[in-house]
């Protein structure tokens, strides 16, 4: 696999300030394209999905972050999401062409957040479409990281090319 570098803000050694979680949140650090602060992918999956979240980028310019929280703090997974994504500045920014896929296992809860420079390309029906058909049958078997991978290439099949994105 080709190292590719990693874009995001909040990321590497240039990684500007102010990624600071606002009062009242528990974000995780922003450490690379898979944030897996809940551990439910081992280090191949976090490998193989890093890998395909990176080729997204590279080919579209999207920023498409996976992260797994060990709680939300009494927060809705909506307010939760629009909040961290604010905070770690996922897109690009005159375009805002973010989108994460938050799994917080305890609360039960996974939302797909999509910025408004994407919500043409996935809208709010087919990011439920790709939670209720793809994701949440793995979960329910408690198949994690299957139900994750199915999601990633949900989103990506929707914002993405198909044919350069091939798995």
């Amino acid at each position: 696999m080709i190292a590719l570098p990693i874009l995001l803000a909040g990321c590497g050694a240039a990684a500007p300030a102010g990624t600071v979680a606002p009062a009242g949140y528990d974000f995780p650090a922003l450490s690379g394209r898979v944030v897996d602060a809940a551990g439910l992918l081992r280090e191949g999956d976090r490998a193989a999905i890093a890998g395909r979240l990176a080729m997204l980028e590279q080919a579209t310019g999207h920023q498409f972050v996976v992260v797994s929280v060990t709680g939300l703090g009494g927060h809705t997974i909506e307010d939760y999401g629009v909040t961290l994504g604010r905070t770690w500045k996922i897109g690009r920014k005159d375009i805002n062409d973010g989108v994460m896929l938050i799994v917080a296992p305890r609360e039960r809860k996974v939302r797909i957040e999509v910025g408004h420079g994407l919500e043409k390309a996935l809208r709010d029906e087919e990011a439920r479409a790709i939670i209720d058909s793809a994701i949440l049958p793995a979960f329910r078997a408690g198949d994690y990281p299957r139900g994750i991978r199915a999601g990633v290439d949900g989103v990506i099949r929707e914002i993405g090319s198909s044919e350069r994105l091939a798995a």
